[in-house]
């Protein structure tokens, strides 16, 4: 199967959150076509379990499929811990990346004083050990100290990214790191750039590498498509958004998010 160079790259993720990746895609790429799938009316994924994620993710995959997309980009940490072997045997010859991946080779690559990385994430993706696995894949000397955050995706879901809430919940999650020499915290969910700021204000290091996968995975992304010629050389940049409720509340959040308008926000009802 020969893949169309106009045909979009489909992004998805348990909500709002994987739109710092098509925000990183969408700058890094700015010809490509992008579908993106928010499962809305299922969010949070961090809490379930990795049979009902997989579930969840294979649907999407389909989904994403019979719109004939040339690359599926999986912006959702919870889902690549647990589901990445599974979407890439159903999408056969699609390529498959994922921000754990990603997030793993950004934050093998800083420089590193005491060879210690912070991860936090959500419980799923913490309890999976997936960016142990991937760090120490790509460099075995890393230590990794993780910590579970659940509370942080509602938070950002409803807006609440740098208020009194915010910050009292961060020191709740983060105060084991402030005793900890690391190098570097991995921001192991897409929701979690939105905190990027008051995170950054709760540590006051300006040494500390705060990273998240977004621009990783558009990097990579880019690198794969230059690779196979698969560029599209025609300036589209077309962005169709895909929800499976609530389009109107993720219309407001997406457009505050991106900084730009959304044309429309369609409703898919998933099995």
């Amino acid at each position: 199967m020969k893949l169309a160079q106009h045909a979009p790259i489909g992004v998805f993720d348990s909500g709002i959150g994987g739109l710092t990746v098509v925000d990183a895609v969408m700058k890094t790429l700015p010809n490509e076509n992008i579908i993106y799938f928010g499962d809305t009316a299922r969010v949070p994924y961090g809490i379930k379990s990795s049979e009902t994620v997989k579930e969840y993710s294979l649907q999407i995959t389909d989904f994403l499929l019979k719109k004939k997309v040339k690359m599926i980009l999986i912006a959702c940490n919870s889902v690549a811990a647990s589901s990445k072997e599974a979407i890439q045997s159903r999408a056969g010859k699609i390529p498959v990346l994922d921000v754990v991946y990603a997030g793993a080779l950004a934050a093998s690559a800083i420089k590193r004083k005491h060879n210690l990385l912070g991860v936090i994430g959500t419980l799923a993706t913490v309890a999976s050990g997936a960016y142990e696995k991937s760090l120490r894949q790509l460099d075995s000397s890393i230590s990794v100290f993780s910590k579970a955050c659940p509370l942080l995706v509602p938070l950002a879901e409803e807006g609440w990214t740098d208020n009194d809430v915010a910050r009292a919940t961060l020191d709740i999650y983060l105060k084991d790191f402030k005793a900890t020499a690391f190098d570097g915290l991995i921001l192991g969910c897409t929701h979690y750039p939105l905190f990027k700021h008051s995170i950054r204000e709760y540590f006051n290091n300006d040494e500390l590498e705060i990273i998240d996968s977004a621009n990783s995975i558009a990097e990579i992304a880019k690198t794969y498509l230059e690779k196979h010629d698969l560029l599209n050389p025609e300036p589209a940049g077309r962005f169709d958004c895909y929800v499976s409720d609530k389009p109107q509340r993720f219309q407001a959040l997406a457009e505050r998010f991106l900084g730009k308008p959304i044309n429309r926000v369609e409703v898919v009802n998933m099995p």
